[in-house]
């Protein structure tokens, strides 16, 4: 499907997806193996993340930080409160849930955002070392959200809720 979709002239990235759709558990008809659909899903996140690898340079990420650093520190900040807010007073999650609701949306596709940038030849210009530079900022964020998220669990929990952070990471484990 990711060559019909090239074909087709959208990029094999949704050809991906749909075939995802159509062998997955949610959809009639044939159902992958699971168990076998997850071992190759974490090797496929792996190569992704080594292909990421190979076009990030930390030469290229000190001469944009000034813009990358603040801008993805900003566009972060704004997007998880945003979400968070929506979360938390429109659909009444409590403020745990909420914030890591609003993380969530927070951060882009790395690989995603790649992959666009080089099938239109702009991974090496001005804006595009930009871009990179500010999906890695993103990157590193969120590993060190991830490293202290479940500290701050027990912090972040409703008490007695049901949609606390509590039960979302202990539905993620």
């Amino acid at each position: 499907l990711g060559l019909l979709a090239q074909w087709a002239r959208l990029p094999a990235l949704v050809g991906y997806l749909l075939a995802g759709v159509l062998i997955g558990p949610y959809t009639p008809g044939f159902v992958g193996d699971l168990h076998l659909a997850q071992q190759l899903s974490e090797v496929g996140v792996m190569l992704l993340m080594f292909g990421v690898g190979l076009h990030f340079s930390v030469s290229d990420l000190m001469s944009v930080k000034g813009i990358a650093l603040p801008g993805a520190i900003v566009q972060m900040a704004a997007a998880t409160a945003m979400g968070a807010g929506l979360a938390h007073f429109w659909w009444g999650w409590d403020l745990g849930a909420a914030l890591v609701f609003g993380l969530a949306l927070s951060v882009a596709s790395t690989v995603v955002l790649l992959r666009a940038l080089e099938s239109r030849e702009l991974l090496h210009t001005g804006n595009g070392r930009i871009a990179v530079g500010w999906l890695v900022v993103e990157d590193l964020a969120m590993v060190l959200v991830l490293v202290l998220l479940p500290a701050l669990a027990p912090l972040l929990s409703g008490e007695g809720s049901n949609t606390g952070l509590g039960a979302i990471l202990a539905g993620l484990g």
